[in-house]
């Protein structure tokens, strides 16, 4: 596991849990069951979203991005900024950000799958002749 990881678990104690899965050669950090950082190469990574990407841009942090069939591929995970390994308070309001981040992803997801499982159940049933 890499060093980095039990240092920033410490840093979130005052926020909230934070456990550790092992991902595609780093680690992804959960919250609530809902990733919201990576761990790779000895760099914390956090989530972002159309919310909370402005604060990421305005301090020039770049996003996790690595390389797949000969194209660079960005991720929603952005670089946390290093105030955050300085001052608890700043580590915490960066979590909660990007574990929001994280939620509203979810509960988006959730959304679309219902609709999705609505619409399907609409057309079985306009074809079975009960609409």
């Amino acid at each position: 596991m890499s060093d980095l990881i039990p240092f920033v678990q410490e840093l979130m104690e005052d926020w909230a849990p934070v456990s550790a899965r092992r991902m595609f050669g780093g680690h992804g950090l959960y919250h609530e069951g809902l990733m919201f950082a990576i761990v790779m190469d000895q760099r914390l990574y956090l989530k972002t979203d159309e919310v909370n990407r402005p604060e990421f841009e305005a301090l020039g942090l770049a996003p996790f991005s690595y390389a797949m069939k000969g194209k660079e591929v960005a991720l929603s995970y952005w670089a946390a900024p290093d105030a955050i390994f300085d001052e608890p308070s700043e580590a915490v309001r960066w979590a909660r950000s990007s574990w929001e981040a994280a939620l509203r992803g979810h509960l988006a997801k959730a959304q679309a799958r219902s609709k999705a499982k609505a619409k399907l159940a609409d057309k079985k049933a306009s074809r079975s002749g009960r609409v």
